[in-house]
């Protein structure tokens, strides 16, 4: 096993905690519009975020992070032994809890576990197989979400596929009395010292970034607000998924024109390594300009 890559934001270290590499039809089936050859177009994709025939690169990762003596882990992965409609997310098998554990966030150790939103790649190690049951993998935690976004699927008229994830990862945490629903107003609210959560509307209704602050430098987690490089290029491009793509595109414009020319360091919730950069204007639009791990 791997050194997990990491970055230091401050006094705080953040570590990227690998799950899978997402497999290469991810991306012209989230992205269609990321077409080659808008790829071709973009020499600095090349070779971390899109191969020569541009094809995008796309990982499932988590980042874990400790601040003021709490462990913090932002989103949560597909999950091992998920029923998904996916196949690429169907009953995985992966040694992500030994790569966290290998970083020093054993799962009973872990004291916060924030969701940016309740999609299937982003909450399935909320819970695991236990004795036939699925039973929060982080018992000692407080997960957190945002009410919004909760809500918003309550009424949703969900399809089995999604129904399931649910059962699996979302209302277990629930019974247990472990998830916490948070209002979000337009600033954003703090959940840990130095960490908040940012509301970024479009893909889901209560999507959130999360920003880190310490000692006056800041990173800025993306979930899925941004799931490519590609769309700094080109902030129009959109997921197929996402609930309102208006709305989205908006979120995404916003964010990055905040980061643009700033010292803030990015890291792509979905992001192939380098996985982390700052955003640099480029051409009417914006692009990434990557920090290898290790790095400040």
């Amino acid at each position: 096993m791997t050194t997990a890559d990491h970055w230091t934001v401050g006094d705080v270290t953040v570590h990227r905690v690998d799950e899978v590499p997402l497999p290469p039809a991810t991306g012209p089936w989230l992205l269609p519009d990321a077409t080659p050859e808008v790829v071709a177009g973009q020499e600095w994709l090349r070779p971390g975020f899109a191969d020569e025939e541009g094809v995008l690169r796309l990982d499932s990762h988590s980042f874990a992070f400790t601040v003021g003596g709490a462990r913090v882990l932002v989103d949560t992965g597909i999950g091992n032994g998920k029923e998904r409609a996916n196949p690429a997310w169907h009953d995985l098998d992966t040694d992500y809890l030994q790569r966290l554990t290998a970083v020093g966030f054993h799962p009973d150790s872990v004291d916060l576990v924030i969701l940016t939103h309740l999609h299937a790649d982003h909450v399935g190690w909320n819970t695991r197989a236990t004795d036939g049951a699925w039973l929060p993998t982080f018992p000692g935690a407080r997960y957190v979400t945002s009410r919004v976004e909760r809500e918003f699927w309550a009424g949703y008229a969900m399809d089995e596929a999604r129904r399931q994830l649910f059962r699996d990862s979302v209302i277990p945490v629930e019974e247990a009395g472990l998830l916490d629903l948070l209002d979000i107003p337009a600033e954003g609210t703090e959940v840990a010292p130095g960490v908040r959560l940012v509301p970024t509307p479009g893909h889901t209704p209560g999507h959130v970034a999360v920003e880190l602050t310490s000692r006056g430098r800041t990173a800025m987690i993306t979930g899925d607000c941004v799931h490519h490089p590609v769309q700094l290029a080109a902030p129009g491009i959109g997921a197929c998924v996402d609930i309102d793509p208006v709305r989205s595109e908006a979120s995404r414009r916003e964010l990055l024109g905040s980061l643009a020319g700033t010292d803030t360091l990015l890291l792509g919730t979905h992001f192939a390594p380098p996985t982390a950069g700052y955003v640099v204007a480029h051409e009417g639009a914006y692009h990434l300009s990557p920090t290898p791990a290790g790095s400040v």
